[in-house]
């Protein structure tokens, strides 16, 4: 028997020995052994399951678009977003065009694979099918048309976090280090896809930062330039919502519904809120309402609740919280005096 890493030269067997002999039970315990079941009884019970419980199957159907594919061509274009710094090797200026023409060429098929397949589970009604092959390389190489424009943002969204963060060092460790700005890239980016009305990708890619992050930004979302958000974890920003220029939210803001009761009923209507330009809400801040507008060089402060429209230059904060400082020690020896 080998030795086992960091054991010593111990074997198994006496290793178990020892920790049964630690154990808080007898091991004379009897063993009741389970049944055994061959796999085809195993996979008997889920077939019996997909034909009882069909809700959550996709059987016999179209092909939906691949998670997996979605997530590679995500990085990919991250990658050309902002070459150099999602690259395991660099990349020379002389290089650039040569790496991103490849680069493109690999993005653009199979996005366009992607694309087809989401046209095919949900197809819009005002585009023929027989076409559906030519629509989704148009629409590819459209949305890769818009590459330098979404940088464009981008460079502000980066100026906002490397302004707005006294702990940044410089504006390379915001690219490569800030989750915010890697999540900002893909809601951009997925964005432009929710415009053209493609189906099942957008969500799966902000989805896919969504895990990465900790920031749920919805592909609708209409967020303006400079936008930053500082640590980021917990954010969420829902799909009517709009955002002006230069906002900074922090860690824990949402911009939600009032309420979802009326489910599918409430699609296609506006019901997240609207903030303006320069507004800033801080950490646990929580705005609802698709009429609620956050007036431009407006604050929000920690834990607000709002429910309702504010003002320009408005500075909105929560008064009822009371905070009570004492010391430990006495409280100790106050818990002690109390008997029952």
């Amino acid at each position: 028997m080998p030795a086992l890493p960091g054991i010593g030269l111990r074997p198994y067997p006496a290793i178990r020995s020892r920790l049964r002999a630690s154990l808080a039970i007898s091991t004379s315990v009897t063993d009741n052994a389970p049944v055994q079941l061959t796999v085809n009884q195993l996979a008997e019970r889920l077939a019996a399951s997909y034909a009882q419980v069909g809700g959550i199957n996709h059987l016999d159907g179209k092909n939906l678009p691949s998670k997996r594919a979605i997530a590679l061509i995500t990085v990919d274009l991250l990658r050309l977003l902002f070459p150099g710094f999602f690259d395991e090797k660099l990349v020379h200026s002389s290089e650039i065009q040569r790496e991103a023409a490849t680069l493109l060429e690999e993005v653009l098929a199979s996005l366009q694979g992607e694309i087809k397949k989401s046209l095919n589970h949900y197809p819009p009604p005002e585009l023929p099918k027989k076409d559906f092959r030519s629509i989704s390389r148009d629409y590819a190489i459209e949305f890769l048309g818009s590459l330098p424009r979404i940088r464009d943002l981008l460079q502000t969204d980066v100026e906002a976090a490397f302004n707005g963060d006294p702990a940044a060092l410089s504006k390379e460790e915001v690219i490569v280090a800030y989750p915010c700005i890697e999540a900002i890239a893909v809601q951009r980016l997925a964005h432009e896809l929710y415009l053209k009305n493609i189906p099942l990708i957008p969500r799966i890619m902000t989805e896919w930062a969504h895990t990465r992050t900790g920031m749920d930004l919805h592909p609708g979302a209409q967020i303006g330039t400079h936008f930053f958000v500082d640590h980021c974890t917990g954010t969420v920003i829902g799909e009517t919502s709009i955002l002006g220029n230069h906002v900074k939210m922090y860690q824990g803001v949402g911009l939600v519904a009032r309420s979802l009761a009326a489910g599918q009923q409430l699609r296609g209507h506006k019901r997240h809120p609207t903030i303006e330009d320069r507004v800033t809400i801080y950490a646990g801040a929580t705005i609802m309402g698709g009429d609620t507008i956050v007036g431009e060089s407006s604050t929000i402060g920690a834990n607000v609740f709002l429910t309702g429209s504010v003002p320009p230059h408005s500075l909105v904060i929560q008064e009822e919280a009371n905070v009570k400082v004492m010391n430990k020690k006495d409280r100790q020896k106050e818990s002690q005096d109390f008997t029952v």
